[in-house]
């Protein structure tokens, strides 16, 4: 197992770079780039992702008025023949004082030479628009992700694990057809939707004001004893957690009762319970080993889906500034560093709990061999 771990380990570097490389080539041939994105703003003709404050990035805007201030040293009156069409009326020398600015003076590999470099010292640049380092940026929104996204991965696992065993035991009972009602009702409404609905109820938008409306922690959170401090972490992540729960168990629950379904019904199974096994011990005994292969092959996809994406419109709402928000956010602008930072993070973090996922099929089922296999 240790030379399989190793191997998957040095995997990670060409895969990693393989799809820096690709999205890299992608998104310089999307339009409106950083330079156009500027001229946009500083001409009043830039559109703001999330209504934040801040160059439409949601971030400082210290960096923007630099460049305003620029604008105005270079008065604006010529109408340059550049490849911007949001340029006209700006001096050419400032077009290429913002080219040089955000490092487009030079060729195009050289730029990615220079990013992957940093990148291996962990060097992920600064912010074109927020002014402040992208490592800074991404270990402040870093928990908010983190929170959500293991709290929702836990919370699902721990209930649509024993609601699909318990559906596929009592399969076309009673029991069965009332909770794949609930879980048709997962299916059906969004997360977001039902995060608004539990604000209406709960957050004091209609009814009753049970828990506070955004945020992760309260204003002197640092100050509370640290039971306090516990406790006012969960109060205020029980609703975006609960959306997100909401939204994400009827999946897996519905996979967990068709794979149960599915091995119960093998000769294996028969031949278990003619031996006069009780039904507990031929579940877990025999059919949960097998069973659980397919639901443990899902759990890297499932927790970077709430980490990273599903989480986006959860933080909007209830106004959680996390990672998959910041990399919303900068993709719309076209801030570089923090996108390609966010790819490089998610990227990294998804083959890592892939290779995390196989390690668990091992723990599940001892008699799978990753040695035997050659990657």
């Amino acid at each position: 197992m240790f030379a399989y771990i190793l191997r998957r380990l040095l995997l990670i570097i060409p895969t990693l770079f393989g799809i820096m490389v690709l999205n890299f080539g992608i998104v310089q041939l999307a339009p409106g780039g950083p330079v156009e994105q500027m001229i946009a703003q500083m001409q009043g003709t830039g559109v703001d992702a999330t209504s934040r404050i801040g160059g439409g990035t949601g971030g400082d805007s210290g960096g923007l008025d630099a460049q305003r201030d620029v604008t105005r040293q270079h008065g604006g009156a010529v109408q340059p023949k550049g490849k911007y069409r949001g340029a006209q009326g700006l001096d050419p020398a400032f077009v290429a004082e913002l080219e040089k600015e955000f490092g487009f003076d030079k060729p195009l590999h050289e730029r990615f030479i220079m990013m992957m470099k940093n990148y291996l010292r962990l060097d992920f640049g600064k912010s074109y628009f927020r002014d402040r380092k992208v490592i800074d940026l991404v270990a402040e929104k870093l928990p908010v992700s983190i929170s959500l996204g293991l709290w929702t991965t836990l919370l699902v696992y721990l209930i649509s694990i024993p609601l699909g065993i318990r559906k596929a035991v009592r399969d076309g009972s009673r029991f069965d057809a009332v909770t794949s009602g609930i879980v048709l009702v997962g299916y059906a409404v969004p997360g977001f939707l039902f995060a608004v609905l539990l604000i209406v109820l709960f957050a004091g938008g209609s009814f009753l004001q049970l828990f506070p409306l955004r945020g992760l922690v309260s204003d002197g959170w640092a100050d509370l004893p640290w039971w306090k401090q516990a406790l006012d972490y969960f109060w205020h992540i029980t609703l975006p957690v609960t959306a997100l729960v909401v939204s994400g168990f009827a999946s897996l629950t519905m996979l967990t009762k068709n794979s149960f379904l599915e091995e119960i019904h093998k000769q294996y199974v028969v031949t278990a319970r003619a031996k006069g096994l009780s039904e507990r011990q031929v579940l877990y005994g025999h059919v949960f080993r097998n069973a659980m292969l397919i639901v443990i092959a899902g759990f890297p996809q499932a927790l970077l889906h709430i980490l990273f994406t599903g989480s986006v419109l959860i933080e909007v709402i209830f106004s959680l500034d996390g990672l998959g928000l910041l990399g919303f956010e900068a993709a719309i602008g076209r801030d570089y560093p923090i996108m390609f930072a966010t790819l490089f993070v998610f990227t990294l973090v998804g083959l890592l709990l892939g290779l995390l996922s196989d390690i668990i099929y091992v723990l599940v089922d001892p008699r799978i061999d990753f040695e035997s296999r050659k990657v």
